[in-house]
């Protein structure tokens, strides 16, 4: 598969999208593509009370940036977190808009099995925002109650280390058991063995368009 020329990474709250393709970003714009990164919200009301508010949105910048994401191809919107499901009709409007900016030939986007409100939000929207573009969607397994491993992107120790560095740029976010780096790479060698690489990451196929 040649390599995309714009992806868009649609992350419900900021870290999502690193823990769900970080390494398939790393890969693609070390490759020549160019990442934009749209985050919904950066979950002011969840952040710790010791932390600043607007940690998330320094955090992200700071995490996509390892990615290879250019600072101003780094969104961070204002969505109020879990409400999400409220609020679809602005979000699909906004995902329309950045359809017609960006023209992505490759969206990345929450599992339609995800758990989480918000997620779901985010996946069921996409889809009918970009139902004329690749999608695949990405994995977060303590989400996943469900994941169909569809589609696997073949990703480089090189792209696995941004990955794991990306995410440690989120100090709010350490306390999680899932941000354990250990736990990024196990997956990335277990998904790598599925398809007899070293490192990989799983995706859903949701829809797969061919030009």
């Amino acid at each position: 598969m040649k390599t995309p020329t714009t992806i868009l990474i649609l992350a419900p709250h900021t870290d999502d999208g690193e823990f769900g393709c970080g390494g398939t970003i790393a890969r693609y714009v070390s490759e020549g593509a160019r990442a934009v990164y749209v985050a919904f919200s950066a979950a002011e009301q969840s952040v710790l009370p010791h932390l600043p508010r607007n940690i998330l949105r320094t955090e992200v910048r700071s995490a996509t940036a390892e990615l290879g994401v250019d600072n101003k191809d780094c969104l961070v919107l204002d969505f109020e977190v879990r409400r999400f499901p409220e609020l679809r009709q602005p979000i699909l409007d906004k995902m329309i808009e950045l359809n017609r900016e960006f023209s992505p030939d490759m969206v990345f986007l929450p599992s339609a099995n995800d758990t989480h409100q918000d997620h779901q939000t985010i996946a069921q929207e996409g889809f009918r925002a970009f139902k004329r573009t690749t999608m695949l969607g990405y994995e977060v397994p303590w989400n996943n109650l469900d994941f169909r491993t569809s589609c696997f992107v073949d990703i480089g120790g090189e792209h696995l280390a941004k990955k794991i560095k990306a995410i440690g740029m989120y100090e709010s976010q350490k306390h999680r058991t899932y941000a354990d780096a250990e736990f990024i790479r196990g997956l990335a060698q277990t998904r790598g063995v599925q398809i007899g690489k070293k490192y990989a990451e799983a995706f859903e196929v949701v829809r797969w368009v061919i030009s």
